[in-house]
């Protein structure tokens, strides 16, 4: 070619040649040779900045559109199912492009989070720009990035509201996403590192003022990647949902199934009730009655209900929200057992003696209706002789026949010995504003035990039932405590005087004996030490049995409205008896040992979000009490300082190695101690200390304290003094027999 293209040929030419777009390929297309090249150049060099194209490397591309291999990033499935990406690099001025991502049969399975690379295809669909195909998988997204927005110059950094963490990100003036300085951002990473070793981020989320009112809850929600909004497909099959009618249900409408919760419950989930058995062969035992809400109704495998209910797992609770697992048309209305209307259940009817072992159960599909709707302070009080209006017509028929059948399972329980570890459980109060108005520990009611009880029950009956019609489901597990594990605690038991015995098969009945020798100076750390044992539970379609409740078949059937894995079980029980087509599908049973991770996986999620919601909210509440002192226990040793409960809130602060003292201090990871170098000072797990309370820093939930005195002593002076002398090493396991030595010294002036 002669002459020299014009800029629209050139343009249409790397529009529509995307694998070839350098100056060499441009000049071989249009048979540019010679010093027609420096024109071309030229061109080229003006295009580029009338930003119609854009020089990466040696390539030259439109800036508005994407490259034909670019890194994506895979989005949740949308209300159709459909999958769609977004580029991990967009530097476009206009709306980062839609891309919907087309799997082949023989692609491996991707999710939301998960990154590929990919060809990239334009599209003339009208709600996406591309199409993608995958070429590999190269791995999942980090976490979203949570934090404070600062503002410079040249854009910003993030900064973390992580406790213990201080890696910040930069952020580029056009990766802002308009955030102003001091805002609670959500962003993601954008690239290598920038200036300064830091890493690049950009800004897909603002969430507003940190220290607004209910901004704690929002902040654990985003951190964790809560979904926390249903998609509009969900809500329509929510709203959709018309009350059960009796059609293939028995009728228990008479029955006097009440409910009994915290008085500001948001849903009812499982009903009860119990009379004294006439068969004459059962004296003085007892039937009870637990009924269940009968999600699996209104939630069909494969819906969209179904499948953001798995998605999620289960609900999460903060101090002031719930995140559910169903939308509130069925958590709150439809699913919920309220007085007076109608309601589906899966109802057990269990026949127990009067030692509260079971004789026989039996599972009902019905419909009940209950009288009434109670919280566990009045049922206490109207057992405790002071009924109220709602309880007085209740107390004879309906809430004493319940206390007498839980004395009946308080015998059985005893005989069975479940772990006892009754910990107690903190109650975050909040103003209408927001704000924290009070820490205190939950009473336990008699009430609570009891439905704790019948629950229990329950969900044995549905494991047992299953596995006797050799139906699949998720079972509960909880394992035993490793060796590694027991032989701490053992260490712990010598040091303090008692004896957990080696070479028998570990029984919770020997724990029960452990916490019980302890003495009162002891107890707590005994307590800590036994809780830091054990393994923690997850869901399982083999069954391991539950160590802790001390039983060998165990699973969650009681509470659907809120966990996933009880509507598994009540799918299960519903095949199992042949009661409709909304059961177990097969399908579903090929994935419930994928299920069951998931499940657990989210399980840890909510509760990782509703501890670091509750220390955020507690040092919110410490905040005005900077320079006060405190009593409290210690709870955690690590190489870097010693974890303190305080006794007021329950709140736990650290004391750093610097708050300890002047001098060395060696750390024993198998005793769990600390040792002064200087002074020989031990400090281990279950001290008494008093501390001061030096920093309360409510964004990130993190407590400074210093200490004050130790088992009742002042902070000891350190023998040193002008220059700091390098640390006494001591012998391997030094600190260990100090400790025992000491512990041992003061159990025998305790007896």
């Amino acid at each position: 070619m002669s002459s020299l293209p014009s800029k629209d040929d050139v343009l249409t030419w790397i529009n529509d040649n995307p694998g070839k777009r350098t100056k060499r390929d441009i000049a071989k297309a249009f048979g540019i040779k010679g010093a027609a090249r420096i024109d071309l150049k030229r061109m080229l060099k003006e295009l580029e900045e009338e930003g119609q194209i854009e020089k990466k490397g040696r390539l030259y591309r439109d800036p508005g559109k994407l490259p034909p291999v670019g890194v994506l990033i895979i989005q949740a499935p949308d209300s159709d199912g459909d999958l769609f990406a977004r580029p991990m690099n967009w530097d476009g001025e206009g709306p980062e492009p839609r891309i919907l991502f087309t799997p082949r049969q023989s692609d491996p399975a991707v999710g939301e989070g998960d990154r590929i690379l990919a060809k990239l295809f334009e599209a003339d669909g009208e709600d996406h720009q591309y199409t993608a195909k995958l070429i590999r998988k190269i791995g999942t997204n980090p976490r979203k990035i949570l934090g404070i927005f600062r503002k410079s110059d040249e854009g910003g950094r993030i900064q973390p509201i992580s406790k213990g963490s201080d890696k910040e990100w930069i952020v580029r003036s056009g990766d802002t996403h308009g955030a102003k300085d001091g805002e609670l951002v959500e962003g993601e990473l954008a690239g290598p590192k920038a200036r300064m070793g830091l890493p690049r981020a950009r800004i897909t989320d603002r969430l507003g003022d940190p220290g607004a009112p209910r901004a704690v809850s929002l902040i654990a929600i985003h951190e964790n990647g809560i979904p926390d909004a249903f998609p509009d497909a969900v809500v329509a099959e929510a709203d959709a949902a018309k009350p059960a009618t009796m059609k293939g249900r028995e009728d228990l409408r008479d029955l006097p199934l009440i409910t009994i919760d915290p008085a500001d419950a948001r849903d009812h989930d499982d009903a009860c009730y119990a009379h004294a058995d006439t068969d004459p062969k059962n004296e003085g035992g007892h039937v009870i009655w637990v009924a269940i809400a009968d999600v699996a109704h209104y939630v069909r495998p494969g819906s969209a209900l179904d499948r953001e209910a798995r998605k999620r797992g289960n609900s999460t609770y903060f101090p002031d929200r719930v995140v559910p697992m169903l939308p509130d048309t069925l958590s709150g209305d439809l699913c919920s057992l309220h007085e007076g209307v109608d309601r589906a259940v899966i109802a057990v009817r269990i026949v127990v003696t009067a030692e509260g072992q079971k004789c026989s159960h039996s599972f009902h599909r019905a419909l009940m209706r209950s009288p009434a709707s109670l919280h566990y302070e009045e049922v206490q009080a109207a057992q405790g002789g002071a009924p109220n209006d709602r309880t007085a017509p209740l107390l004879d028929d309906v809430i004493r026949p319940l206390y007498a059948a839980y004395a009946a399972l308080v015998t059985a329980r005893e005989k069975r010995q479940p772990l006892e570890l009754d910990l107690p459980e903190r109650r975050i109060e909040l103003s209408d504003d927001g704000k924290v108005t009070s820490v205190a520990f939950k009473e336990r009611l008699d009430a609570h035990r009891l439905i704790e009880e019948f629950m229990v029950l329950a969900n044995v009956c549905a494991a047992e039932t299953l596995i006797a019609k050799r139906t699949p489901l998720l079972f509960r597990v909880h394992e035993e405590p490793s060796p590694q594990k027991l032989d701490a605690l053992r260490e712990v038991a010598q040091a303090s005087g008692l004896t957990l015995a080696k070479g028998q098969v570990l029984k919770t009945s020997h724990l029960n004996a452990l916490l019980t020798q302890a003495s009162e100076e002891h107890a707590e750390l005994i307590s800590i030490s036994t809780l830091r044992s054990m393994q923690q539970a997850y869901y399982n379609p083999e069954n391991f049995g539950h160590f802790g409740l001390a039983l060998q078949h165990y699973a969650h059937f009681t509470s659907p409205i809120r966990r996933y894995a009880d509507l598994i079980v009540h799918r299960a029980l519903i095949s199992a008896h042949g009661w409709g087509k909304d059961g177990l599908q097969p399908d579903e049973i090929d994935r419930l040992e994928e299920t069951a991770k998931l499940i657990s996986d989210t399980e840890r999620r909510s509760m990782v979000a509703e501890r670091d919601t509750n220390d955020r909210y507690l040092a919110a509440y410490l905040s005005d009490r900077v320079g006060a002192e405190f009593a409290g226990r210690i709870s955690g040793i690590a190489r870097f300082g010693v974890f303190v409960k305080l006794d007021e809130t329950g709140a736990d602060g650290l004391l750093p190695m610097r708050a300890l003292g002047d001098e060395y201090f060696h750390f024993d990871a198998e005793a769990q101690t600390l040792m002064g170098a200087d002074t020989g000072l031990v400090i281990g797990i279950g001290d008494r200390v008093q501390v001061k309370l030096a920093e309360a820093v409510p964004v990130t939930g993190g407590l400074i304290l210093e200490l004050l005195e130790h088992e009742g002593r002042a902070r000891p002076a350190t023998r040193r003094s002008g220059r700091r002398k390098s640390p006494v090493r001591r012998k391997a396991g030094a600190t260990k027999g100090k400790r025992t030595k000491l512990r041992k010294k003061a159990a025998r002036k305790g007896k």
